[in-house]
């Protein structure tokens, strides 16, 4: 009997990118558009667990989860800084966020799913960067031939872009936590996953 396969390996730190990462990647999917509450890693035990109900009607627009092995730090952080010319943006310290379209209804979350990267969403969460990479389902009928963000619908990414800088508004207060600094395309977005991937390499050895 192989002990070695008879426990569930950390969705953070036991699950391998992919041999062609960044062009096509394995991806966690935490959240898909049906949930009703939001679900999220526990980062001790790696179990998917209930975070909060989702209280007001924001709809996750697509699968949505994180890419194992990366981390949002000073490598990631950079890359928003110098596109606003300043210093003092941070990483998040999580791993980087990803969403995924695909055609066919997911039922549920704590998946594993081959993707590939066409583009990113550059937020800042208050002084924190904290980029949504988009990616299409690997094979998808529909979103499968899409290479770069350029070419998805425009009503698709504005529906991405509402979603991620008013989910964590609260109703009757008028200040905005999540900032939109810009798009960026394919390429910009295997940076930013090359850039995530050091900063894990760089977590990695903190804990050693």
């Amino acid at each position: 009997m192989d002990f070695n396969h008879m426990h569930k390996a950390h969705p953070w730190h036991g699950i391998d990118l992919g041999p062609n990462c960044p062009d096509e990647v394995r991806a966690f999917v935490e959240i898909v558009p049906t949930d009703t509450v939001k679900y999220e890693v526990d980062k001790a035990s790696g179990y998917l667990c209930l975070d909060r109900p989702q209280k007001f009607s924001n709809i996750v627009p697509s699968l949505y989860g994180f890419l194992p092995k990366t981390y949002c730090d000073t490598n990631m952080a950079e890359l928003t800084n110098k596109v606003l010319a300043r210093y003092d943006v941070e990483g998040d310290h999580d791993p980087l966020d990803i969403c995924i379209l695909a055609e066919k209804s997911v039922t549920h979350g704590d998946i594993i799913v081959k993707c590939i990267p066409i583009g990113g969403i550059r937020l800042l969460d208050h002084n924190q960067a904290d980029d949504k990479i988009i990616a299409v389902l690997k094979h998808d009928s529909v979103y499968g031939h899409y290479t770069d963000i350029d070419q998805i619908p425009k009503d698709i990414v504005r529906r991405l872009v509402h979603y991620f800088t008013t989910y964590k508004d609260i109703p009757g207060d008028l200040r905005k936590r999540m900032e939109f600094v810009g798009l960026y395309g394919a390429e910009e977005a295997k940076e930013v996953i090359r850039a995530a991937m050091k900063d894990y390499e760089n977590f990695k050895k903190t804990m050693e």
